[in-house]
């Protein structure tokens, strides 16, 4: 086994620079950890070259580190990025996978870096690009509690509130569920934007009155700027929701909500919508 190290000592590794690992692993580099990335596409590193280290492959990150983020897109971008780490001696090594995928994948992947003695928690966050960038996400996680105090130093520099809810596939069982509920107010918000227009009220006037009231929320007030504006740049993919959708229906979630919100992102999807933000959705209904 390698030995203990201190939070000082640690190298860090950081694998996936998207739009929402880019700006956490910016918060790493910014707090003075000794930092290393590396991106598919290897221009999204170019900002890290300066103060981190940027590798062009994984194999090489991961041998060069002792605890590694993964931030990335889906079942598919983790797996191909975990069989590569599998193939690797990983003693002692803590992963600390990001992203939000299938429990299924999550348990699997788990599962096989502890048979080759390391260590995995899943830590999905919430929260779009701005709390991102500010460190501000709320970040849920799943995996031992020794795990999770060695990466809690770290995880504080990305979150303003760390939730370990209990073992591996807890953090991601909590995303989908918090996914499945502002799936449903982002299509109830673009409803309702848009019955608001057609009574011929201003879209500033009752963005205001939502978000004043006890109807407004963070999710309400983020995307605010987007309605009025009627720029839907993307902050959070809508195909990204979809995805989340059809891995919360997966995992169980089954109720008369469930399938209307399917069909209402499946078709936006369709449609051609789904590069755009999520609160983008309210052009597909305007069809």
């Amino acid at each position: 086994m390698n030995k203990i190290k201190t939070m000082s000592t640690e190298k860090i590794g950081f694998i996936g620079l998207g739009n929402m690992g880019h700006p956490m692993a910016k918060n790493l580099e910014k707090a003075g950890f000794s930092l290393s990335v590396y991106n598919r596409t290897i221009e999204k590193a170019e900002e890290f070259k300066e103060k981190s280290t940027v590798f062009e492959n994984v194999s090489e990150l991961v041998k060069n580190n002792d605890i590694i983020f993964t931030m990335l897109t889906n079942d598919a971008a983790v797996k191909a990025v975990y069989e590569e780490v599998l193939a690797l001696d990983i003693t002692g090594k803590l992963f600390i996978d990001m992203s939000t995928i299938s429990p299924e994948k999550s348990n699997e992947i788990s599962s096989a870096i502890k048979i080759k003695e390391g260590s995995f928690i899943d830590a999905p966050v919430a929260g779009s690009t701005k709390p991102a960038a500010d460190g501000t996400l709320i970040i849920m996680v799943g995996g031992e509690e020794k795990d999770v105090q060695r990466a809690e130093p770290f995880l504080q520099k990305l979150g303003k509130n760390i939730k370990h809810l209990g073992e591996n596939g807890k953090g991601i069982a909590a995303k989908l569920s918090v996914n499945y509920f502002i799936s449903t107010l982002y299509q109830g918000l673009a409803e309702t934007i848009l019955f608001s227009d057609k009574l011929g009220i201003e879209r500033q006037d009752m963005l205001e009155i939502i978000n004043e009231s006890a109807s407004g929320s963070g999710a309400t007030k983020v995307k605010t700027p987007l309605l009025v504006e009627n720029n839907y740049e993307p902050a959070f993919a809508l195909d990204l929701m979809l995805k989340d959708i059809l891995l919360a229906k997966d995992a169980g979630a089954d109720y008369p909500l469930s399938q209307t919100l399917i069909e209402t992102y499946q078709s936006a999807h369709n449609e051609g919508f789904g590069k755009d933000d999520v609160i983008g959705i309210i052009n597909y209904l305007k069809k």
